[in-house]
């Protein structure tokens, strides 16, 4: 069973982050920039909370505010789910369904060491599956 720490492995440990005293607007543009859809919120070393696209597009832009006006720490989501290494995919893939979330810092011994997706999850259990499927398929015609 693949662990958080194999994807991280696999992906590598880039983590994008921006400070809480930040426009949205400059974090939107470092999404954008980096085609990615949600950044860690640091005080230094400290992880203080995460920013999405969608608290973009829920706390900013439906409620008429403007990006350039607003900070990250008035938007971001300060209660962070996050992982650690040793956790399986699956409980993973839990936690990110039962809280409705995308992205789960990975944290280790106080200190952030990457970033996973829902993305990084499926595709995951995909290649294991995949693997597990040519494995059978061997054993059957050998």
């Amino acid at each position: 069973m693949k662990r958080v720490r194999d994807i991280l492995t696999r992906k590598g440990n880039d983590v994008w982050s921006i400070s809480p005293s930040a426009s949205v607007y400059d974090a939107m543009k470092l999404m954008a920039d980096k085609g990615i859809g949600a950044l860690l919120v640091m005080e230094g070393e400290k992880l203080v909370g995460i920013i999405s696209e969608r608290d973009y597009a829920r706390k900013v832009i439906l409620q008429g505010r403007s990006s350039r006006t607003t900070s990250v720490e008035e938007i971001m989501t300060s209660r962070v789910a996050y992982a650690e290494p040793g956790q399986n995919i699956e409980e993973c893939m839990a936690v990110m369904t039962e809280k409705r979330i995308r992205h789960l810092p990975v944290m280790e011994a106080g200190q952030v060491r990457g970033v996973i997706s829902i993305g990084d999850l499926v595709k995951s259990i995909i290649d294991e599956q995949k693997f597990i499927i040519e494995q059978l398929e061997r054993y059957i015609t050998s």
